[in-house]
């Protein structure tokens, strides 16, 4: 039996624990004119509830939530069937060095302790690392891809 298209809506709480346990997304911010710009990035939640995206002070994507905080995010699974969800929110820009200790937040909401956090802060220094939270504001139902119930027998 081919599978059938699901949509289940959740609150805040499960939005976050779907979220939680998935790093592959797709940021899409603004350009100047106004285009979609998608930026295909790795990801977390941070203990506030924020998506967290490490990233690099003139890469597009921040420059674009630089001038347009209004972002939206689609989070996949790593089964590329299986279920997804877009979020939209408020993304703030956080530079080096208010960003330092993010993103060792990142870090961990993504890959759990570090073996020498000390490197790891001189590392995001040298590399002169940025950090994007967005505070999500609506968010589709959870979905996953297949047919319409129609035309499942």
């Amino acid at each position: 039996m081919p599978p059938i298209a699901t949509n289940t809506e959740v609150d805040r709480a499960a939005l976050l624990d779907f979220v939680r346990p998935r790093h592959h997304l797709l940021l899409i911010t603004h350009r100047a004119d106004g285009s979609p710009q998608a930026s295909p990035v790795s990801g977390g939640v941070d203990q506030q509830g924020r998506l967290v995206i490490s990233t690099y002070p003139e890469r597009a994507k921040t420059s674009n939530a630089r001038r347009d905080p209004q972002v939206s995010v689609v989070v996949l699974s790593d089964d590329w069937d299986g279920p997804w969800v877009q979020v939209d929110g408020t993304c703030e820009v956080l530079d080096l060095p208010e960003a330092l200790e993010p993103l060792v937040d990142y870090y961990r909401a993504i890959s759990g302790e570090h073996p020498d956090w000390d490197e790891y802060r001189a590392a995001m220094t040298r590399q002169g690392k940025s950090l994007l939270r967005v505070t999500p504001t609506r968010w589709g139902p959870v979905a996953t891809g297949g047919f319409p119930a129609r035309l499942v027998d």
